[in-house]
């Protein structure tokens, strides 16, 4: 069975509740996911941001939604009890118990959806995502319409260009110290080798040799993987970087993981994702701060 949307998640809350007892949010979770037979895949699924198990996370609006209409009350951060109104709907529940529903026959949760609406169509919640999830599903969509631009734009550098912006990502990553010492090329772009060399830290205690292939589609094959651990071998070095700006064949990665020498692969993708996160030809355009009431603040001292 698929994860409930937040609004199927009202009713079994509402119920898990029916006995007046105070309760922690937490607490509702698993009784919930239990009343849905959820998988255990389904019930460690997370957010995209990977901070909160989506179940959790409807549930909790779910409750958020129910206190609004006054059918529960939260007196202290994390718990909820239901209310007389929350016992009287349970005496005749409806089928569904949703946002419509409540916004009918409990005009107060229309603070929650915007207020005293104006008459016609308007904004509406979603019927399966909470907020949260809407609002982390839209920046993703514009962080991987970002990588794209990105590698678009990676890939119409010069293999010098190219290399330069490899060393550079490793020093906003931790590795080399500065810029200036952080890393020197040898050999020539296109040989088969090694590109460059990069202190693994400001000290220089060991060094990570580095292969920068500036593919347009064209994947980078077993063979390739191969040379580059040759050349590795060649000045007896442990640890190697292979980046390309189009992506590894199935062969090549398997090749890279069975080989006792340690070689990274980051294709496209995953260097454009780097580059977002360690701020490397991107700008910062808007900052968005999602808060929660500190409970705590209002309690009496």
């Amino acid at each position: 069975m698929a994860i409930p949307d937040f609004q199927d998640c009202m009713l079994p809350v509402l119920q898990l509740l029916a006995d007046g007892a105070e309760r922690r949010v937490r607490d509702l979770v698993d009784p919930v996911a239990d009343q849905f037979q959820l998988t255990q895949t389904e019930r460690t699924a997370v957010l995209p941001s990977g901070e909160r198990r989506v179940i959790h996370n409807r549930v909790g609006w779910a409750k958020t939604y129910l206190v609004r209409a006054e059918l529960l009350i939260s007196r202290r951060r994390g718990h909820v009890q239901i209310t007389d109104k929350g016992r009287a709907l349970l005496e005749s529940p409806p089928a569904r118990l949703d946002v419509s529903y409540l916004k009918v026959h409990f005009p107060s949760v229309l603070t929650l959806t915007g207020g005293n609406e104006p008459p016609g169509p308007g904004p509406q919640p979603d019927p399966v995502r909470t907020p949260e999830e809407a609002l982390e599903e839209a920046y993703q969509q514009l962080r991987t319409e970002l990588a794209r631009e990105i590698l678009s734009q990676v890939k119409e550098l010069s293999p010098a260009q190219f290399e330069r912006l490899v060393v550079e990502l490793l020093v906003k990553m931790g590795y080399g110290g500065t810029l200036k010492d952080a890393g020197r090329a040898v050999g020539k772009s296109g040989d088969g080798g090694i590109d460059g060399i990069i202190k693994e830290d400001r000290l220089g205690l060991d060094v990570i040799y580095i292969q920068a292939k500036r593919y347009a589609d064209h994947p980078v094959s077993r063979p390739d993987i191969q040379a580059f651990v040759g050349a590795l071998q060649g000045v007896r070095a442990r640890k190697g970087v292979f980046i390309t700006t189009s992506r590894f064949a199935q062969p090549a990665r398997e090749y890279g993981a069975q080989i006792d020498t340690k070689v990274v692969l980051i294709d496209g993708e995953q260097l454009a994702e780097y580059m977002i996160d360690f701020d490397l030809g991107v700008t910062k355009v808007n900052t968005f701060e999602v808060k929660r009431l500190d409970s705590d603040y209002f309690e009496e001292g």
